[in-house]
């Protein structure tokens, strides 16, 4: 339990997910103050703790072997090192569960019962616990028992066929977003799900079980894209980065790169008429609302595209903002967390680490004045805390631990 005012304080996860959609989940909730213990394999570990390069630097410049994408999405959790496969290891597990609130999985389906950690199972030992399952596909139908990755269900949910240059584009074809952006979107699921069974167990007082996969999260995202297909069977195509819907909504040239103009409704669009010196745009039949001007982008964006040419980026985002316009630059990684809001923001903090010097990390988005996120532990290292887990969860003494331990049941790591 922790001791600090969070919204989770009282509550416990057992966490065996990997990759990135499930211990994005428990990262939040971890955030939040829930107590995370994220069981890994002994010896290897989440997978992800082997993406890389890049992997984490100590204080004297050397190669940890933490890959950044293992801490990116596993702070504030406990790893103890454990081996379901073992009889032990697996009935470590449900004595953990016996005191636990959540426990998080994303094995494949059904394939945790031959170790007595299904849903059936772990109710009858906890009939209190929420048990979240994410997959690929889900839980049931045709495709539940494949494996699903980000990159595959982007392309298999309709995500790529409207993501890339359009098909008239010499570099036409479906692209992936640049981020496993269906992982985190499910990983939002997820946590959304975990927080109503919780809120719904205060009145039943017993829990349930809860799935997120990545094929129904990135079907669900498609939005006004698959609400237009729904509606009208034509199938949505790529059109770069213009807006199906919108116009002007997209980026243009400017005489030192390009940048973005957003423009969301009529009165915005006067107003950058009046900028760029043009205020007939705006009194132009084809251009006077949104919908002609969607219709006739074909004729607009061309006229827009010759006046920004002319002058450099920042010359532009200073006279459209001061007109009331949105635009911004299309910033790098490291323009991003150089630019001062982002600063003001405290996106980036840092903590120490176990292996010397200090973590640099992406703060928890949340926002909230009573009961903020925190950040209680660095991301672990593998079986870091086996040893303290068993010892003051379960009351395991050192005999029992050592010969758990030989028995190669679990793993434990001292990080100093």
């Amino acid at each position: 339990m922790r001791e600090h005012n969070s919204s989770l304080q009282d509550i416990r996860i057992i966490d065996m997910s990997r990759i990135l959609a499930g211990p994005w989940a428990t990262q939040m909730l971890g955030d939040l103050g829930a107590e995370v213990i994220k069981i890994e394999r002994p010896g290897t570990g989440d997978d992800t703790r082997m993406w890389g390069p890049p992997y984490l630097r100590d204080a004297k410049g050397d190669d940890t072997g933490e890959s950044a994408f293992f801490v990116a999405a596993n702070r504030n959790k406990k790893s103890v090192a454990v081996d379901i496969a073992t009889p032990e290891g697996s009935d470590i597990v449900r004595q953990l569960i016996k005191n636990a609130d959540i426990f998080v999985e994303n094995f494949k389906v059904g394939s945790l019962a031959k170790y007595g950690l299904d849903y059936k199972s772990l109710a009858d030992i906890n009939p209190r616990l929420i048990y979240c399952s994410i997959s690929g596909f889900g839980q049931d139908g045709p495709y539940a028992h494949r494996a699903g990755y980000d990159f595959l269900l982007q392309a298999m949910g309709g995500l790529m066929s409207i993501t890339g240059p359009a098909d008239e584009h010499p570099l036409a074809g479906p692209q992936k977003v640049g981020v496993g952006i269906v992982d985190i979107l499910t990983g939002l699921n997820a946590t959304i799900a975990i927080l109503a069974a919780l809120h719904k167990r205060k009145q039943t007082g017993r829990g349930q079980h809860v799935e997120a996969s990545l094929l129904d999260s990135v079907v669900a995202s498609l939005a006004n894209q698959s609400s237009q297909f729904l509606l009208t069977q034509q199938i949505p195509c790529r059109l770069g980065n213009a807006h199906p819907n919108i116009a002007p909504y997209q980026d243009f040239p400017a005489r030192d790169g390009v940048f973005i103009i957003a423009v969301g409704n009529d009165g915005q669009f006067t107003r950058m008429s009046e900028a760029m010196g043009h205020p007939e745009w705006a009194q132009d039949p084809r251009f006077i609302t949104n919908r002609a001007r969607v219709e006739n982008r074909h004729a607009l964006i061309p006229l827009i595209s010759d006046v920004t040419r002319t002058s450099p980026i920042d010359f532009w985002i200073q006279k459209l903002e001061m007109n009331g316009v949105p635009c911004g630059p299309v910033n790098d990684i490291a323009q991003v967390f150089d630019d001062p809001h982002v600063i003001a923001r405290g996106l980036r903090f840092e903590m120490p680490h176990q292996l010397g010097g200090t973590l640099p990390l992406v703060a928890n988005p949340l926002r909230m004045n009573d009961t903020p996120p925190t950040y209680q532990l660095p991301p672990p290292l593998l079986g870091e805390h086996t040893h303290s887990v068993l010892s003051d969860l379960l009351g395991l003494d050192e005999d029992q631990i050592n010969s758990l331990k030989t028995k190669g049941c679990i793993d434990v790591r001292d990080p100093h």
